[in-house]
C-alpha cells in the first residue's frame, strides 16, 4: 500500500499534471501472516482510522486484504461502515476503502465473473480468499498459493516472477487475472506485461484499491502503466451501491 498506490498516483501526473496528493499512514502490527495475527491486526484498525482522521484525510484505505477476508464472508462491508463511523465520531468523516472490497468491486467493474489468481499466502488462507470471492459471485478457476509466511518476505518477492507464474495457471476461460491478491506482494511493474503475455485483463489488490480510492474522491480513475482497470475505460465507474 505504501509503495504501489503512491506509484499509481504519481503516474497520474502524466495525465493530470497539476494534481497532487498527500499520503498518510497508520500501521497495524503484523509480522507473520497467520489467522491469529490477522485477527489482532484487524482489531487495531479502529485506532488507525481515528489517527488518520486527525489529519482530516479525504479517504482512508485499509491495506490488508486477507485480514478482512479471514474475518468472515462479506466482512469488508462491515469494516468499511465501522471505520467510517470512527472517523465521523472524530469529527472528520471520510469514506473507507478496503483492499478486499476494492478487489471484489474492481472485478465486478470489469465484468470478470471467472478469474485465476496468485496469492503469497499459505494454502489455507489462500482458500479463504477463494471462498470469499466465490461468495461475491466470482468463480476462481485456478489459483496458486506461494506459501510465504513472513510478511517482509512477501514484500521482497520479485514481481518479475509473476508473469511466468500467471502463465502456468489454467487461464484460458478466465475473464481476468489477479496477479497479486495482496497489497503487500509487489506486482505493479508486471501488470501490463502480463496482460500482453496472456491476452487478458490483469488486476491486483493494489490497482483495484487505487481505482476505488480515486472514485471515492470523485476523480477519474485513470493512471498509465497500471493495466486495463485504470486505462480510462472505467474512469467514471460507479462506486458500490451506486446506480
Amino acid at each position: 500500500m505504501e509503495t504501489e498506490v503512491p506509484a499509481v498516483l504519481r503516474a497520474r501526473q502524466a495525465v493530470v499534471p497539476d494534481e497532487r496528493f498527500t499520503f498518510h499512514s497508520s500501521r497495524m502490527r503484523m509480522t507473520h501472516v497467520t489467522p491469529e495475527q490477522l485477527r489482532a491486526m484487524d482489531a487495531d484498525s479502529d485506532r488507525c482510522a481515528v489517527e488518520l482522521s486527525d489529519a482530516r484525510v479525504d479517504v482512508l484505505g485499509y491495506a490488508c486484504l486477507v485480514a478482512i477476508m479471514s474475518m468472515g464472508l462479506g466482512y469488508h462491508r462491515t469494516s468499511e461502515q465501522r471505520l467510517h463511523a470512527r472517523t465521523a465520531e472524530n469529527g472528520a468523516p471520510a469514506p473507507v476503502v478496503t483492499s478486499a472490497g476494492a478487489l471484489v468491486h474492481g472485478l465486478h467493474t470489469i465484468g470478470a465473473r471467472k478469474i485465476v489468481l496468485l496469492a503469497p499466502y499459505m494454502r489455507p488462507l489462500t482458500r479463504t480468499v477463494v471462498d470469499y470471492l466465490t461468495h461475491e459471485g466470482i468463480e476462481v478457476l485456478d489459483h496458486r498459493a506461494l506459501e510465504i509466511p513472513d510478511n517482509l518476505d512477501v514484500a521482497a518477492h520479485d514481481p518479475a516472477r509473476l508473469p511466468g507464474l500467471a502463465r502456468a495457471l489454467e487461464y484460458a476461460d478466465a475473464d481476468a487475472v489477479v496477479l497479486s491478491a495482496c497489497v503487500q506482494m509487489p506486482s505493479l511493474g508486471a501488470i501490463e506485461e502480463t496482460e500482453q503475455l496472456l491476452g487478458k485483463p490483469v488486476v491486483s489488490a493494489a490497482v483495484c484499491t487505487a481505482h476505488q480510492l480515486l472514485r471515492s474522491l470523485d476523480l477519474d480513475a485513470v493512471a498509465p502503466g497500471a493495466g486495463h482497470l485504470l486505462s480510462g475505460a472505467y474512469a467514471r465507474s460507479p462506486l458500490p451501491g451506486q446506480p
